[in-house]
């Protein structure tokens, strides 16, 4: 197949995620017939498929470790090696992922299926590097398919209902804000924590305001976002672009080499999954990438 155009369509990005963008699939999810999926009731899992079918990706300030959240458990990717390890022997389905401080993430998802939980994990939290994991709120609700922090500020974008929520307190409490349309990802200024630049069925809008008000940036332009030094947006043909004036305007910058599955930043650098669950770097803003971690 030929590779879409620049900038992609919104119907490119749907067949990107293999879903309708519509509110109640914001993002992909997972089947329940997968076959790699944790077995029921207390028995072993049967197998081990490593990494594979990625959802979020980033990087452990504690000891600079690649964290990989899937579909079926967290892993990781030790600075200097390419091979990724299981972290624990729990297997939920971690939906959404971010690091938020050395050895502590937050996430949200589906539970192991030998864990008596609802469904809908709501926020979790970790502050052992993803060894174990606690409730902070909305368990049972939420399955947060986007979700970002910067400092005590967090936003979550709730797959059951397509809300955008946020939370000024490290998520313990939540508004209920009106996006600007159906959302694939949003992305935080690291200087202004009430300012965020979301992308979706509509293109770019932006927030000054935690998400009260909208003004639209760009129509067409689609893709998952990362705010390091400067805003960075991928689309689905893997090209890289990068704003400095917080959305208005983007310089094509490089290319990904494939269809992104995560993206997310961290301490300058870019970190972006892909299809192939393999994990590439960059440390110049996307102009060039490194294999950081390889699937399977």
């Amino acid at each position: 197949m030929s590779p879409p155009p620049r900038p992609p369509s919104k119907a490119t990005f749907r067949r990107l995620r293999g879903l309708p963008l519509v509110p109640l699939l914001v993002l992909a999810g997972c089947g329940s017939g997968d076959d790699t999926a944790p077995s029921t009731g207390a028995g072993p899992v049967t197998s081990d498929p490593g990494v594979s079918h990625i959802h979020g990706v980033g990087i452990n300030p504690a000891d600079d470790a690649v964290i990989v959240a899937t579909h079926t458990g967290l892993f990781r990717a030790a600075a200097g090696e390419q091979r990724a390890e299981r972290i624990g022997d729990r297997r939920q389905d971690t939906m959404g992922f971010t690091v938020i401080g050395p050895d502590r993430f937050l996430g949200s998802g589906h539970p192991d299926a030998r864990d008596d939980l609802p469904p809908l994990l709501g926020l979790i939290r970790s502050r052992d590097a993803g060894r174990s994991w606690q409730p902070v709120s909305l368990l049972g609700e939420a399955d947060f398919h986007v979700l970002r922090a910067a400092g005590r500020r967090v936003y979550g974008v709730n797959s059951a209902d397509g809300a955008l929520l946020a939370s000024a307190d490290g998520g313990r409490t939540w508004r209920r804000r009106r996006p600007p349309g159906p959302l694939l990802d949003l992305a935080i200024d690291p200087r202004d924590g009430d300012r965020i630049v979301v992308s979706g069925e509509r293109g770019l809008a932006v927030s000054r305001d935690g998400g009260k008000r909208w003004r639209p940036l760009d129509s067409e332009r689609v893709g998952l976002l990362a705010w390091t030094d400067e805003l960075v947006l991928v689309d689905a043909a893997g090209d890289v672009h990068s704003s400095a004036d917080a959305g208005r305007t983007f310089t094509s910058v490089g290319a990904l080499g494939g269809q992104p599955a995560a993206l997310a930043g961290h301490d300058g650098q870019l970190l972006a999954a892909l299809h192939d669950n393999t994990v590439h770097v960059s440390a110049d803003g996307g102009r060039s990438w490194r294999l950081r971690v390889r699937g399977g």
